[in-house]
């Protein structure tokens, strides 16, 4: 089972579950690519966007372990 928390960084995400990427575009994070996007932790991306990291931490993890039952 993987577990990301608001300490997870993205492109650590990114690497173990690729399929996450649509969540993060679908909430305005759109330079997953960019070095500084890829080292950001949930918590910091999450404040940068203006979003509840506690509700996105559901929805990745949720999709994140889809894969991995």
């Amino acid at each position: 089972m993987i577990e990301i928390t608001k300490d997870t960084i993205i492109g650590d995400i990114l690497d173990i579950a690729p399929q996450t990427a649509p969540i993060f575009y679908s909430i305005g994070m759109h330079c997953l690519g960019c070095p500084s996007s890829r080292g950001e932790t949930v918590e910091e991306a999450c404040m940068v966007h203006g979003i509840e990291v506690d509700k996105l931490l559901a929805i990745v993890n949720e999709e994140a372990n889809k894969s991995a039952k």
